[in-house]
């Protein structure tokens, strides 16, 4: 069962073809752990965010109690709960921002602070800002998850912006030891002009390397914990139709190539085989597609049935867990 494959994991990514039932599933399994003991945390990349509506609360970008001891039963008295977190990108962005700009006021000499401004105003625009602030965010997520959870769920973005977001870690920190570097060479010809001499200049190229450090330093950790299968896995999720199919091999051999192990695969919303002609014919038509699914991707694949009513609040998600595994480990 699903829960039983992620429940050594601390790091979980839910992710598929836009429409397939990512958050629901992401819910369910936070919730599925959570009613096993676990302090999970949930957070949301996808920027038409969802998770306030399925849980049927105020959703924002710090953590917010979803489900907690008394929401949990069958598993009554248990300590596990569920935080919710929704990643904001323009706040993001934002913050980011503010914090280079912070940055470089504090190490550019005074007469630079008017263009590094206006460079930073071009960059807020520019290709690559959200997905690197984002993406940051993400990191502090994993970082906070280790302090203080047993287990981080994130309900991703449709499947072609989570994988630029998982190459991103890989390419950053690639690009930070080459400014490292090339801060290494500055400061040896700036130190041989300067006679060995230190003043502000110095405490300037210290704060920048600590910057820079730390800044590696995060990414190579993300990156570390994502490519590990013992720590991290993905979990694709489709509808048994032709195109969310197609999509889900092409994602799959692409986070093959990234390193991150698909731990499983589900396909949600199932058609009954007994409930009139349409759907015993619809029924068929996809178990033909997962049979073909199954000849291309050797993961587990889970079905989920397609269940009555709207799928909203701690009642209706512990229903969705219920089919993902048992409720205690």
């Amino acid at each position: 069962m699903l829960l039983d494959l992620i429940a050594s994991r601390r790091v979980v990514f839910v992710g598929g073809k836009g429409g397939v039932g990512k958050t629901s599933i992401a819910a369910a399994l936070a919730l599925g752990r959570a009613r096993a003991g676990a302090r999970v945390l949930l957070v949301s990349t996808d920027p038409a965010h969802n998770l306030g509506h399925l849980w049927d609360r105020l959703v924002g970008d710090e953590p917010t109690r979803l489900a907690g001891p008394g929401d949990l039963a069958p598993g009554a008295g248990t300590a596990g709960y569920v935080d919710g977190l929704e990643i904001d990108p323009e706040r993001t962005v934002e913050q980011h921002l503010s914090a280079v700009a912070g940055t470089m006021r504090r190490l550019l000499p005074e007469r630079m602070h008017a263009p590094a401004a206006r460079h930073l105003e071009l960059a807020r625009l520019a290709p690559g800002t959200h997905e690197s602030a984002v993406l940051e965010r993400i990191a502090e997520a994993v970082e906070l998850g280790e302090e203080a959870y047993d287990l981080v769920v994130f309900d991703t973005a449709p499947s072609g912006h989570t994988l630029r977001l998982l190459a991103l870690p890989e390419q950053l920190t690639s690009w930070t030891e080459t400014l490292l570097a090339n801060r290494d060479r500055s400061e040896r010809f700036g130190a041989a002009v300067r006679g060995l001499g230190g003043g502000e200049q110095s405490d300037r190229d210290a704060d920048l390397r600590r910057i820079l450090l730390r800044r590696r330093d995060r990414f190579s950790r993300l990156r570390e914990v994502v490519t590990d299968p013992a720590q991290a896995g993905f979990v694709l999720v489709l509808t048994a139709e032709l195109l969310p199919i197609a999509e889900t091999m092409e994602v799959y051999e692409k986070l093959t190539g990234l390193g991150v192990e698909v731990a499983a695969l589900v396909a949600n919303r199932r058609s009954p085989a007994d409930a009139g002609e349409v759907l015993a014919r619809r029924r068929g038509q996809e178990d033909r597609h997962l049979v073909r699914l199954r000849q291309q991707v050797d993961v587990p694949l889970l079905d989920v049935p397609l269940l009555p009513g709207d799928l909203v609040g701690t009642q209706a998600l512990a229903a969705l867990a219920d089919l993902l595994g048992p409720s205690s480990s």
